[in-house]
């Protein structure tokens, strides 16, 4: 592995593990049960990821709390209808961050395709 492969890894990884907090953190913020509910099954979901990712590193990284802090008061603000498609389009680019990765891990192919469905399950939220 490459230190550029190793440093998307590790980026990777650690946006993961801030995931798990956000979408904690939104379900705990949000008024509908099915987006709560669903938030809660992303965090598990991004949970994994980080595993893979940690797996590959073998590096134990921590979880910052800035998105867990900010994405609820978002939530607030702007209310679901601007923000989800926000969050959507960060689950998209994770989705394309991780392709050439992917390319050379097979690991991550499956975390790649999760994140894509992540984007279209929180675009189906609005629905």
């Amino acid at each position: 592995m490459d230190r550029q492969d190793m440093k998307t890894l590790l980026k990777a990884q650690q946006g993961e593990l801030d995931a798990v907090l956000m979408y904690n953190a939104l379900a705990n913020r949000v008024r509908e049960k099915e987006d709560a509910e669903t938030f809660r099954r992303l965090a598990a979901e991004e949970g994994r990821h980080a595993a893979v990712f940690k797996a590959l590193t073998n590096q134990t990284l921590q979880p910052k709390k800035a998105l867990a802090t900010l994405l609820p008061v978002l939530y607030k603000l702007l209310c679901k209808k601007r923000l989800y498609p926000i969050i959507a389009k960060f689950e998209y680019g994770a989705a394309d961050t991780y392709a050439p990765v992917a390319e050379r891990f097979s690991e991550i192919q499956s975390v790649k395709e999760d994140e894509k469905r992540h984007g279209d399950t929180v675009n189906a939220l609005l629905k």
